[in-house]
């Protein structure tokens, strides 16, 4: 895949990049590790500073990044805006709560026969970091920001299509003042990400993306036992019961299905609503979804614009006449727009059986499916019913049932009675195919330290452990 800013609401190519040789590769990697011994010397105070100092830039310079994100990817500028602003908060949630995160965790000393033992967390080295294109600065800053701030260094292999936002990213860690190196966007197609992460100086892998990418990137770190977080793909379930405020529901069903224009790991995809309010919904969802605007991303008025490429949306299109070929009801949508550009229509699909790729297969794209059950425990068992586990909504006003499905819902995160998200304070992550590893909260910024045992025997001096979080 070439190297390129291709603008999703055209299919014009507006600009092309050159990949690094990999002599450039090296140096950068050289750059990474000089870095990372130069940052985990420093103070978590003033690699806070640092951190501050670029959602100071962020914050200042939205509006053109959110157009720069726009053009490359599709998504409207108003959720480019707000995905700047959410980077932004994240960077000031980690320079402020770091210190917390890393300090030192005292042990029972006399259990184990110390004067002192403690747990001390510290950074591992350059990290490589594979993100998608979709979330294309959100991806890169919940892993860049947690990692900066322990003392790690990035290096960046970002999707082929959002070049400009890779080197925008690379440009505002530097100009916020961390050291040359501690952050490095790399040019390069997927073919040299084998070669990356097995250099002895690369420590440690990061990866949001497809399945077929994850196994790619585990086969690697598991030869050379490097640690991986991974994020892949979900087809995540959205349960509505009987005693769902089926309104509220519907509303948020719209959005969950159709943010980022449909083209999010953790969107909801399958709707899976209980016999007794299967119609009602049914019609709420449709109508829903039937009155967004779709149009030119960077008209403030547009609620949703293309999709990313023209292989996802023709990729999406044959999902949806696969199902119509084998006996699904089409509810709205459903049909290419005789336009210019990769736009597809929101859509809702019923009568869906396993016959159908749309039964347990992720549909990245404005696409619903409608899953008719007759019981809690349908419900559960069909949510549950595909190797992906990452997130998850269930809408009930009853209690026991609200219990019940943050226990029996097999995913990474489960809302309830409302949309699934990510949180800078909430771990990140899904089971299955969904991936392992957490982003995110505390354990998010653990997952890339050596979290060291500390004994300390008699004749010790008496310094309280913390110390060195400053």
């Amino acid at each position: 895949m070439p190297i390129a800013t291709t603008d999703p609401a055209t299919g014009r190519v507006l600009k092309t990049y050159e990949a690094m040789s990999a002599e450039q590769v090296d140096r950068a990697i050289e750059r990474a590790d000089l870095a990372y011994r130069q940052l985990r010397g420093t103070t978590i105070v003033q690699r806070g500073r640092w951190l501050r100092t670029a959602a100071d830039l962020m914050e200042a310079e939205r509006d053109e990044i959110a157009r720069i994100v726009t053009t490359e990817m599709g998504k409207t500028y108003t959720a480019a805006k707000a995905e700047v602003t959410k980077c932004a908060a994240a960077c000031r949630f980690y320079a402020t709560k770091a210190a917390e995160f890393l300090a030192d965790e005292p042990a029972d000393a006399a259990a184990v026969g110390a004067t002192r033992a403690y747990v001390r967390y510290q950074p591992i080295g350059p990290v490589l970091a594979v993100m998608p294109w979709n979330f294309p600065l959100w991806q890169v800053l919940r892993f860049a920001a947690p990692a900066l701030m322990a003392g790690n260094t990035g290096l960046l292999k970002h999707a082929s299509n959002v070049p400009q936002t890779a080197l925008l990213l690379a440009d505002l860690f530097r100009r916020a003042g961390f050291p040359e190196g501690a952050f490095t966007t790399l040019l390069v197609g997927s073919d040299a990400v084998d070669r990356i992460l097995s250099d002895r100086r690369v420590r440690a892998a990061t990866l949001t993306g497809s399945e077929g990418a994850g196994r790619s990137i585990g086969q690697i770190a598991g030869r050379e036992l490097k640690k991986t977080v991974l994020e892949l793909g979900g087809s995540d379930p959205f349960v509505v019961m009987p005693s769902a405020d089926l309104d509220r529901a519907a509303e948020v069903a719209t959005t969950a299905r159709c943010q980022n224009n449909g083209q999010s790991c953790i969107a909801a995809k399958r709707f899976i609503v209980h016999a007794d309010v299967f119609d009602a919904f049914a019609e709420r969802f449709a109508a829903n979804m039937a009155a967004l605007r779709v149009g030119d991303p960077m008209d403030e008025s547009t609620d949703m614009g293309p999709l990313a490429s023209e292989s996802g949306r023709d990729e999406v299109h044959a999902q949806v006449r696969d199902a119509v070929d084998h006996g699904a009801t089409v509810l709205c949508g459903g049909e290419l727009p005789d336009v210019a550009g990769w736009f597809y229509p929101p859509t809702v699909v019923t009568d869906l059986t396993p016959r159908m790729r749309m039964w347990d297969e992720e549909v990245f794209g404005p696409v619903a499916g409608l899953y008719r059950v007759s019981s809690y425990a349908e419900a559960v068992e069909v949510a549950n019913g595909t190797a992906f586990g990452l997130g998850a909504n269930a809408w009930t006003r009853d209690p026991d049932e609200q219990e019940r499905f943050a226990t029996d819902l097999d995913a990474g995160n489960v809302f309830v009675n409302g949309m699934t998200t990510s949180h800078p304070e909430l771990p990140f992550g899904g089971v299955k195919n969904s991936g392992y590893g957490r982003e995110l909260s505390a354990l998010g910024m653990r997952e890339f330290c050596n979290t060291k045992t500390v004994w300390v025997g008699e004749g010790a001096a008496s310094a309280g452990a913390g110390a060195h979080a400053e």
